[in-house]
């Protein structure tokens, strides 16, 4: 069986599917890879070190395409609308795609594989179950994102992170404010708590209050009950309009207290709640820092605007996207880690098992033999 990757054409990705580290696992299973030239280099991945692991380099991009039976990506259609639709007309009935491919939202982009008879299984549609922890890549990047935005953050903020004792003085720490406490969150609070600023989280949930505190940070205890706040997975719940606006009404006094507050709330396939208020803007002090890591999704600051940053009243708004291509060639290898380990579960004697008596391959199962087969993006389609 062959196993093809090819260079991602969305704007700004350098991530990479494959790295030439994973490769012997896949020569062990008997998998031919084939790799687009040039495929790895923004990456910081040569073709020389590819060909050293036993891929093979094409140059032609249409030429790996047609001869993969499995492509790995890290953006597949979904998740790439305007490049993406390019490769279309070089894929074939019977392949597969492996990747990214934001079902719940791009649920269209599942429908045109399904008619091209192009099998799919969406990476983050992964299980949050203990035997799929080495699959997540939704953790895996959630991971880079929290980390690399309290680097901006700091970078942004006209004020330093640590205490500093001199000659000139004290220096008083920077506050900084997480809100979420999921993978993303508390890599930021560790980050931040690293960097020296005294940190606070929050979460709906309160069962993460001791995961705060295990990391260093003040857990914020709002006056605003969440019953049953967590929803399948360990993902906090959506909840209605209500709670948000007194979730609001509650924070907007630590809000204003603070030098740098990371938001980082999202929901899978939803758009992002608003839980930063252009009012609670007003309240912080100038030159405060807001970085919001749910832009993509709409964004959980009332401001944001999507990869730009903005000003209101003397706070910085920032809306960064991609963070974890920021950071390619760590990225790519925990994604080239995460994406093997799934490819090696789900190929059996050297082919691929789509059925769905296995926990992880149903979850991640969205189109098979043309027909999309998993029941929420289905629902989406026909909706």
């Amino acid at each position: 069986m062959r196993v093809g990757v090819v260079r991602e054409t969305f704007p700004g990705e350098r991530r990479v599917a494959l790295v030439p580290g994973v490769l012997a696992s896949l020569k062990k299973a008997g998998l031919e890879v084939l790799i687009e030239s040039q495929a790895g280099a923004a990456a910081g991945f040569t073709d020389a070190e590819y060909q050293e692991k036993g891929a093979t380099v094409v140059a032609d991009r249409a030429e790996v395409l047609r001869q993969a039976d499995v492509l790995l990506q890290v953006r597949t259609l979904g998740a790439n609308p305007e490049a993406g639709p390019s490769d279309l007309e070089h894929l074939r009935s019977g392949q597969t795609l492996i990747g990214l491919a934001d079902p719940l939202i791009e649920a269209a982009a599942a429908g045109e594989l399904a008619r091209r008879g192009v099998n799919l299984f969406a990476m983050e549609l992964i299980p949050r179950i203990t035997r799929a922890q080495s699959m997540d890549v939704l953790s895996s990047m959630a991971s880079i994102a929290g980390y690399k935005a309290v680097l901006l953050a700091a970078a942004e903020l006209p004020k330093l992170f640590p205490m500093m004792m001199t000659a000139a003085g004290t220096i008083t720490p920077a506050k900084v404010f997480v809100i979420g406490a999921g993978v993303a969150g508390l890599q930021a609070i560790a980050t931040a708590q690293r960097l020296g600023a005294i940190v606070h989280g929050y979460d709906l949930r309160p069962a993460v209050k001791e995961q705060v505190q295990s990391l260093g940070a003040k857990f914020v205890e709002l006056d605003v009950a969440a019953a049953d706040a967590e929803a399948k997975g360990g993902y906090a719940k959506a909840m209605d309009e209500d709670f948000y606006r007194r979730q609001r009404e509650a924070m907007a006094r630590v809000v204003a207290d603070m030098d740098v507050v990371i938001t980082t709330a999202a929901v899978p396939g939803q758009k992002a709640p608003v839980l930063i208020t252009r009012e609670m803007l007003t309240g912080m002090r100038p030159g405060s820092v807001v970085l919001d890591l749910a832009a993509e999704r709409g964004g959980n600051c009332e401001a944001t605007v999507p990869g730009e940053t903005v000003q209101v009243g003397g706070v910085s708004v920032l809306g960064p996207v991609n963070l974890p291509a920021t950071v390619p060639f760590h990225a790519s290898q925990m994604y080239a880690k995460n994406i093997t380990t799934f490819l090696l579960h789900v190929v059996k004697n050297g082919e691929l098992q789509l059925t769905a008596d296995d926990e992880i391959t149903r979850e991640t199962l969205v189109v098979r033999d043309g027909q999309v087969v998993h029941p929420r993006v289905k629902e989406r389609l026909e909706a």
